[in-house]
């Protein structure tokens, strides 16, 4: 705890409050790039810990994911002396995150009023469910929830099928994501002004920002989408579309490139065709134009039309699994794992996306079992309270 990581955020502390995933997820992006983050649990830890199977080494696989490059320590928030050493660590943190009910921290002294009043410099990020507003606060803020509530549900499936949930809990995601640009930018400010502030993030707003031009359509343009199942509302071919063993993902998202994509097909003259000479037209007679690409595509396998494809410039790509597509990284020189820890004790991670030129992420800590740094986080808290009374 001496010795800053290294890291382009080494020497900031965070102390992490959060559980689940939106927090956990912000703090390892933190943690990857230098910053101390002292992850705080309850007696029970967090509760992804036990969500298993899957697992490596009887420890969930949900709970590693997020967790590396932190320390652990378990802290009965009802039990006083737990509650001071919480406390002491608000007060020393850089950046304290947490994803509490709004306002659950306010009883243990630990809201953002009073943590700043003995903290000016910190930068307090809270992530929620639906805000902090009294109607947004009494709504849990779960991502399943939100992907119904939100209307990512009824713009994911087939047409006439039922609504779908995405295949990850893409909203905690996002949201980790906005706490953790929220979090560097009142850190930048900080430089400025000496102070912290308060950062709020919600999974709600999160998801409209997140549904990008599906949520534009509607508060620009006064168009509600629906499901299209894989097709795009507004570009064609963009959507798997079948070879002879199976299918190929198509995405010709410009002139240029559909031009290209009816050459390597052997049909040059559908780019001229006056159906299929711009986009929206494409878009607009995707009905005419689908068998006439899918004629020409069932004629060779996936893999061949992949490679022929790609050759000619146009992006395509096979619906791979998770295995698949993971080896396909590592084909391709992305290098998607590192071995977090020590030779022998190391755990197998997916590497943090961000590549700097200077200052890469580092991998030291694998995820921490519950309480596995207590002891020695109460000994740096006690050595620091000391170093700022000064000599007796």
């Amino acid at each position: 705890m001496t010795d800053p990581r290294p890291g382009p955020l080494a020497g900031l502390v965070v102390a992490d409050f959060s559980r689940i995933l939106a927090g956990p997820y912000a703090t390892m992006l933190l943690a990857d790039l230098g910053a101390e983050v002292i992850k705080v649990e309850g007696p029970g830890g967090d509760d992804t810990r036990s969500w298993q199977p899957p697992v490596r080494d009887g420890v969930s696989t949900y709970y590693l994911a997020v967790n590396r490059n932190k320390r652990s320590i378990a802290l009965d928030l009802k039990d006083p002396d737990d509650l001071a050493v919480a406390q002491a660590l608000a007060a020393r943190a850089d950046v304290l995150i947490e994803n509490f009910k709004p306002g659950g921290l306010a009883r243990f002294g630990l809201d953002y009023d009073t943590v700043a009043a003995g903290n000016q410099r910190i930068v307090y990020a809270s992530i929620s469910g639906f805000g902090s507003g009294p109607k947004g606060a009494a709504l849990p803020g779960y991502d399943l929830i939100v992907q119904a509530i939100s209307g990512l549900m009824s713009l994911t499936g087939d047409p006439g099928g039922e609504p779908f949930r995405a295949g990850i809990s893409v909203f905690d995601v996002m949201a980790g994501m906005h706490a953790t640009i929220g979090v560097l930018s009142a850190l930048n400010a900080r430089h400025a002004t000496g102070r912290g502030q308060h950062v709020e993030v919600n999974l709600m707003s999160s998801a409209l920002s997140g549904l990008v031009n599906q949520s534009s359509a509607y508060v620009a343009g006064g168009v509600v989408p629906s499901r299209m199942g894989n097709s795009h509302p507004s570009l064609f071919p963009y959507e798997p579309l079948p070879c002879s063993d199976g299918d190929l993902i198509i995405t010709a998202g410009n002139n240029g490139q559909f031009r290209k994509l009816v050459e390597v097909l052997g049909v040059p003259e559908l780019a001229d065709d006056p159906r299929f000479d711009r986009n929206e037209k494409r878009t607009e007679h995707r009905d005419e134009l689908r068998p006439l690409l899918v004629e020409r595509l069932k004629t060779r396998t996936k893999s061949e039309w992949f490679h022929a494809i790609i050759a000619a410039g146009v992006p395509c790509g096979p619906i791979n699994t998770i295995d698949a597509g993971v080896a396909f990284a590592e084909e391709i020189g992305l290098d998607p794992v590192v071995n977090v820890g020590p030779p022998g004790h190391a755990v197998p991670s997916v590497r943090n996306p961000i590549t700097f030129s200077e200052t890469p992420a580092d991998y030291l800590l694998p995820p921490p079992a519950l309480d596995e740094h207590g002891e020695e986080i109460r000994q740096w808290l006690a050595a620091e309270r000391r170093t700022e009374e000064g000599p007796a």
